[in-house]
C-alpha cells in the first residue's frame, strides 16, 4: 500500500492551491486521512484531518482557509488551500490509516511530500 501526493507548486500570498493524494495497493477501505506540513526548521504539524465518516478537524491556523475532502471510491484525499499566507509554504504530506483485510488489520502510510512554495 502506498500514498502518492501531488499538486504542490508556486503560489502567491492570497492565492489558492489544491493538493491531492491517492492510495494504491491492497486496500479494503480507508480509515482516517490527514494532511501534515513541515516547514524548514520546524516540526511537522497537522493541518487537516478527515475521519472515515467524513468528520473534519482543522487547527486554528487552517480553519476557514483549508478544506479537506475524500473520495472513498477512488481512495483519494484532497486539500484545498485558499487565502494562502506567508507561513503556509512547506512540504505537505498526506497520511492515512488503511484497512487491508476483513479482520481489520490496518497499516499507516505517508505520502512522499509535495512542496508548496512562495515567490519570496
Amino acid at each position: 500500500v502506498q500514498l502518492q501526493a501531488s499538486g504542490g507548486g508556486l503560489v502567491q500570498d492570497g492565492g489558492s492551491l489544491k493538493l491531492s493524494c491517492e492510495a494504491s495497493g491492497n486496500i479494503l477501505r480507508m480509515n482516517a486521512m490527514n494532511w501534515y506540513r513541515q516547514a524548514p526548521g520546524k516540526q511537522r504539524e497537522l493541518v487537516a484531518l478527515i475521519s472515515a465518516s467524513g468528520t473534519t478537524t482543522y487547527p486554528d491556523s487552517a480553519k476557514g482557509r483549508f478544506t479537506i475532502s475524500r473520495d472513498n471510491v477512488k481512495n483519494t484525499v484532497d486539500l484545498k488551500m485558499d487565502s494562502l499566507k506567508p507561513e503556509d509554504p512547506a512540504v505537505y504530506y498526506c497520511n492515512a490509516r488503511i484497512i487491508v483485510n476483513v479482520e481489520g488489520a490496518a497499516v499507516e502510510r505517508w505520502g512522499q511530500g509535495t512542496l508548496v512554495t512562495s515567490p519570496a
